[in-house]
């Protein structure tokens, strides 16, 4: 299964934000992000600030067993 992920140390701020948030889906990487957003970054949580965040998810690549 792939798993979404957010990787805060790819978007420059001032804080220098470090953490990483994964989930098995979108949907539950998305409420992670926007609570680390509001709490962490004191963003507001708007329907822009979500589109934002959905803009930013990739994929992890899948392991394979040798």
């Amino acid at each position: 299964m792939e798993r979404k992920y957010i990787d805060c140390r790819e978007y420059p701020s001032e804080m220098n934000c470090t953490v990483m948030i994964s989930a098995d889906s979108e949907a539950e990487l998305l409420e992670a992000a926007v609570q680390h957003a509001v709490a962490v970054h004191h963003e507001r949580d708007t329907p822009e600030l979500r589109n934002q965040i959905r803009a930013l998810v990739k994929t992890m690549p899948v392991a394979r067993a040798a």
